[in-house]
């Protein structure tokens, strides 16, 4: 499970087996037992949510956009 960025308190990573083929690049993102899933492609998209209330997910959103570049890059040097 690499992770690709840590910012307050929230794991930015993704899971090194993500299927067969792998599924179109996203991040999932971690804190305190919750998890969310965001797709990076073709725009930064909530994809799942386990335990984050509407005002994190928003957070998390904009987060995930102003790091997409950082996160597409590391996904496609993992699975190429």
């Amino acid at each position: 499970m690499p992770v690709v960025l840590r910012r307050d308190g929230f794991r930015f990573f993704f899971y090194a087996n993500e299927g067969h083929p792998p599924e179109r690049p996203h991040i999932h993102v971690r804190k305190a037992g919750m998890e969310a899933k965001f797709w990076l492609e073709p725009e930064v998209q909530l994809a799942r949510n386990d335990g984050f209330d509407s005002p994190t997910l928003r957070l998390l959103a904009r987060m995930t956009e102003e790091a997409r570049e950082e996160l597409e890059r590391a996904w496609h040097a993992y699975f190429s």
